[in-house]
């Protein structure tokens, strides 16, 4: 049935219930409605063209018309459309995209539990580490501590651990057992006259203390993405994880890698662990493990964690809970054939070529008068905007500076992402060429000069 465009809006605004959207304006402005995509390109129902420089939500790593994913998928739903992993039930799929995640992990692992998205998988987390310190006789161990900005999902229990108010504000959130220590943010948190390494230090300390001011018997596990992503794309300052690590392993406390963005090729290596030198106890993957074309996330854990999870599994007769879509055929069969193409076409030195451009492009932008920080890594980039260069003073927030440049960069055919405190979060499909990296900041860089017109007229 074919309806207009108007009619079309009129029933998204009706019907349609939108996340990480202000609802009443919605029902003013209407929905951006993306129709279709090619590579790197997405189209609008009125037939304009963007340059998806978000990767739909840092996850369109391969672009927007993969065949080979299509072809996978459309072959799995013929031989087995859907079975399960409960009671002993596997399927091809299940097995060998398991065996290919654990022979890639950038640490140790031995058993990978699949989940629909990177909020189940860090809810998984939790439980599990909950269910691992019972059965080693530490009943009070189970607080989870996270970053303030970290970025962690929207489940209850993974909503706790993102500690950023909007996705807890009358939420009734945090629950208890969930901590928050300092952001690992050098720009915006380092002290006047502080290094890299003494932030770095200073934050490690802070860390420790919370640890014995909550009781070490009480601390679980500490989980952190290796780039901060939703919170400002912050990189951590040098030496961060290596006096992070030495504080958790003081202490037995899990460490956590949430690579639900960062992970495959992102940062310039298949992992952002890899990239930092974090050494987990278990790993969450989601987002790029399929390029975004079907809901599938992951949970890897070592062995010193399983061994107590099969113990425990057979003291109560079975590991007492999972997922009906939980390693889903059609969604194992489309990551398996996601990570094929990422070593056939050689994605992660593919990343490691255009970077550099990326990065010279980004950095360019921080000459700006409204830009305090241009910072990234690999293919993930930020610009932190800011009323005062020298004091780092923020724009008032009733402004939404951030929103004013991401329309404007719309407008441009560009899409970017507005995130917390005035950052623009850029994060685009890693099959993008350098021709494409500079269309990508031609078109930012001109947004950031018109909302700094706008800005200087306003003042």
């Amino acid at each position: 049935m074919n309806i207009s465009i108007s009619e079309s809006h009129q029933k998204d605004i009706a019907h349609a219930l939108h996340p990480y959207t202000n609802l009443d304006a919605h029902e003013q402005q209407g929905p951006l409605v993306i129709s279709r995509g090619e590579g790197i390109y997405v189209w609008d129902d009125q037939g304009n063209k963007y340059l998806e420089g978000l990767g739909g939500l840092w996850c369109v790593s391969l672009g927007f018309s993969e065949h080979r994913l299509a072809q996978a998928a459309a072959a799995q739903f013929a031989a087995l459309p859907y079975s399960h992993t409960f009671a002993h039930r596997s399927t091809e799929p299940v097995i060998e995209l398991a065996e290919k995640l654990i022979n890639m992990a950038p640490a140790p692992m031995t058993k990978a539990f699949f989940l629909n998205s990177g909020s189940e998988a860090i809810d998984a987390m939790i439980r599990f580490t909950w269910y691992y310190n019972n059965g080693r006789g530490l009943p009070k161990k189970k607080k989870i501590i996270s970053r303030k900005r970290g970025y962690h999902g929207v489940t209850v229990a993974g909503g706790s651990l993102t500690a950023i108010p909007l996705m807890q504000n009358d939420f009734d959130l945090p629950l208890d057992r969930m901590l928050h220590t300092d952001t690992a943010g050098f720009y915006r948190y380092g002290l006047p006259g502080e290094s890299e390494e003494d932030f770095a230090t200073r934050l490690a300390d802070s860390l420790e203390q919370l640890i014995l001011t909550e009781g070490p018997d009480t601390v679980a596990a500490f989980v952190a993405e290796p780039v901060m992503g939703a919170g400002g794309v912050m990189t951590p300052p040098a030496t961060y994880f290596e006096k992070i690590q030495a504080v958790l392993k003081k202490y037995d406390v899990l460490m956590v890698a949430d690579e639900v963005i960062c992970g495959f090729g992102r940062t310039g290596n298949m992992w952002g662990s890899q990239t930092y030198g974090i050494e987990p106890d278990m790993v969450t993957c989601a987002k790029q493990l399929s390029s975004g074309y079907l809901p599938i996330s992951a949970l890897m854990i070592s062995d010193k964690v399983y061994d107590v999870l099969k113990e425990q599994s057979k003291k109560h007769g079975a590991l007492g809970m999972g997922y009906t879509y939980g390693g889903h055929p059609v969604s194992c069969a489309v990551a398996l054939e996601t990570l094929k193409i990422y070593e056939e076409r050689k994605i992660v030195e593919h990343v490691q070529q255009v970077a550099p451009q990326f990065q010279r492009r980004l950095a360019a932008l921080g000459d700006s008068p409204i830009v305090g920080e241009a910072r990234g890594v690999g293919l993930i980039g930020a610009l932190e905007l800011v009323a005062d260069k020298n004091t780092k003073e923020q724009y008032p927030a009733d402004m939404k500076v951030g929103a004013q440049l991401v329309a404007r960069a719309l407008a441009l055919g560009l899409i970017v992402r507005a995130l917390p405190g005035d950052v623009i979060g850029i994060c685009p499909p890693l099959i993008i060429t350098e021709a494409q990296i500079n269309e990508l900041f031609d078109s930012l860089d001109k947004a950031v000069r018109d909302t700094a017109v706008t800005l200087r007229a306003a003042a």
